[in-house]
């Protein structure tokens, strides 16, 4: 990942609503959640949805798709992923077992309908 990008993803994180949005979406797993429910999970009124929704996308960090007449948004797992490794690649002098960080890498569940899997990288 070069630095624009993880300073764009980490940038559009820097924001409570865009956080909680990003999370709802990484909560949800490859199923995605529709405007209409993050709208009613988290209060944001839906022009303010809107913006911050467009900021996620643009960043790389979430993308959507209409599904008949609603927008499902998703997180993108591989970017996640990307900045997570991006930040913790020269931890410790490139050991990072010595800081604490996990070995594991966050993905969409193959055999789960819903949610994610943390498993060893």
């Amino acid at each position: 990942m070069k630095n624009e990008t993880a300073v764009a993803a980490l940038a559009a994180l820097a924001q409570d609503s865009r956080l909680a949005i990003f999370r709802l979406l990484v909560q949800a797993g490859p199923d995605g959640v529709s405007a209409g429910r993050i709208r009613e999970a988290l209060g944001v009124a839906p022009a303010t949805l809107s913006f911050h929704l467009k900021e996620l996308v643009h960043a790389g960090l979430i993308k959507n798709t209409q599904e008949g007449k609603f927008v499902i948004y998703r997180a993108q797992f591989d970017t996640m992923n990307a900045l997570i490794a991006f930040l913790t690649e020269h931890c410790c002098e490139g050991n990072p077992q010595g800081c604490g960080v996990p070995d594991v890498a966050c993905k969409p569940a193959a055999t789960k309908r819903r949610g994610v899997s943390c498993e060893p990288a």
